[in-house]
C-alpha cells in the first residue's frame, strides 16, 4: 500500500515596505506593501480550491497578514509559530549592503566570502537558522499525514528548509524565493519531494 503524502504550500510573505531600498530586514517588524497585499491575494485566490488542513506562520507582521490573506477562503487564521521567523541579522538589521561595507568593511568581506557559514553579527548564521526552523517545519508536517497545509515565512527560513531534503545538494540548485512566491513540497515518512519551486504571484 503506497503511503499518503503530505503536502505542503510554502509561501514567502509578499512584498514589504523598505524592499526598495534593499535594506537587511530580519527580524524588523515591517509591514507588506501594497503590492504585497497583492501578491498575497493573487496567491490566495490560487489555493482557494485546496483543502488546507491547517495554516501556519511565522510571528513576524509581514507573514502573518500574507497568512491571515492566505487563510480568508478557507476560513482558517494562521497559528503562528516564532521557530518560523527571518535569520536574526543582529546590528546590520536596517542597513543597506552600502551602510555595511562603509562601517564595518572587514566584516563585510567576511560575509561576502562565507555567505553561507557567517553569523551576521549579534545575529544568526545559516545552520543557526535551519536548527531553529527545521525541527519546527518537520513538526508541522509530521502532525499532518496525508493532509495540505500552507506555511507562511521568510526568504532565509524558506531557503534554509526544502536545501538537502529534496534531492538537491546544497550549493547545487538555488532554493530562493521571491516575494509571494510558493513552493510545493511533499514528505512522504522520511522522504521530501519537491514539487513546484518559487511560482510568482499573477498580477
Amino acid at each position: 500500500m503506497v503511503a499518503s503524502g503530505t503536502l505542503i504550500y510554502l509561501l514567502r510573505h509578499g512584498e514589504v515596505v523598505l524592499a526598495e531600498t534593499r535594506r537587511f530586514i530580519g527580524h524588523l517588524d515591517v509591514p507588506l506593501s501594497p503590492t504585497g497585499e497583492r501578491q498575497s491575494a493573487a496567491q490566495a485566490g490560487r489555493l482557494a480550491t485546496v483543502k488546507l488542513a491547517a495554516l501556519y506562520s511565522s510571528d513576524l507582521t509581514r507573514a502573518r497578514r500574507t497568512g491571515e490573506i492566505i487563510g480568508a477562503p478557507h476560513a482558517l487564521s494562521p497559528a503562528i509559530v516564532p521557530a518560523l521567523r527571518e535569520m536574526a541579522m543582529g546590528r546590520w538589521e536596517g542597513l543597506t549592503a552600502a551602510e555595511i561595507q562603509r562601517a564595518e568593511p572587514e566584516k563585510f568581506a567576511e560575509w561576502m566570502a562565507n555567505v553561507g557559514k557567517f553569523p551576521f553579527p549579534e545575529g544568526e548564521s545559516v545552520p543557526d537558522l535551519e536548527a531553529r526552523a527545521w525541527p519546527a517545519f518537520e513538526s508541522l508536517a509530521g502532525a499532518h499525514p496525508g493532509e495540505a497545509i500552507a506555511i507562511v515565512a521568510h526568504g532565509g527560513t524558506n531557503r534554509a528548509l526544502p536545501a538537502g531534503r529534496s534531492g538537491c545538494r546544497p550549493g547545487a540548485c538555488s532554493m530562493g524565493q521571491d516575494y509571494g512566491a510558493l513552493t510545493v513540497l511533499e514528505r512522504i515518512d522520511a522522504t521530501w519531494r519537491l514539487i513546484h519551486l518559487n511560482e510568482r504571484p499573477v498580477l
